[in-house]
């Protein structure tokens, strides 16, 4: 069944987890918000999503250089206490999430900083590509292409090397419930030898 974003935005509200959770689970329930949120709860995601609000001070940057040199990442993940920022599990999460984006190449770390003018050039292209098709239809279409699009940008939405069935952001909440504590993936840079730097002529 079609899962409207209005109903994906209640469950989110209810519960705190991830855009792509929420419509996994609700596609699940067969639309049903009560079994959706159990569903949730039931993965350890909904309590997860409840400590992301909560601040996140400590922490670790890390690198990871990759293919004898020719490619560089690094990455702020940030927790809670300092106690979990030397926890060899943690560390271990962010090594993973280094070796991650030096294969994935993500652009963004979420929607949320996709620029605004990037996101309506992509919806032009779209439309265009849909053109003559009716008005609901069409809005359909478009918004799955801009889901794709985003999962292949944004890097909590991109499909995990090492587990495709997870994505990175399925694998932030299954740390947040292994761990206890919140983790947010800051930001990061990825550097490839020979690449154009923007404005550089």
């Amino acid at each position: 069944m079609e899962i409207g974003p209005q109903l994906v935005k209640q469950l989110r509200e209810k519960t705190n987890a991830g855009f792509m959770d929420c419509k996994r689970a609700l596609a699940e329930s067969g639309g049903d918000l009560e079994k959706a949120e159990a569903i949730l709860r039931t993965k350890g995601i909904a309590s997860a999503g409840k400590k992301s609000s909560r601040a996140t001070k400590e922490g670790i940057v890390a690198s990871y250089i990759h293919l004898q040199g020719k490619v560089g990442v690094l990455v702020e993940v940030n927790c809670e206490t300092d106690f979990v920022a030397r926890n060899e599990n943690f560390r271990e999460f962010v090594k993973d999430i280094t070796l991650h984006i030096a294969a994935a190449h993500p652009l963004y770390v979420s929607r949320a900083d996709v620029p605004g003018n990037l996101i309506e050039a992509e919806r032009e292209i779209y439309k265009a590509q849909v053109k003559g098709k009716p008005e609901h239809v069409l809005n359909k279409i478009v918004e799955g292409k801009l889901d794709k699009f985003y999962s292949t940008v944004c890097l909590l939405e991109q499909a995990f090397i090492k587990n495709p069935d997870q994505t990175i952001e399925d694998l932030v909440k299954s740390k947040i419930a292994e761990l206890g504590e919140n983790i947010v993936i800051r930001r990061f840079t990825r550097y490839l030898v020979g690449e154009p730097i923007p404005g550089e002529t």
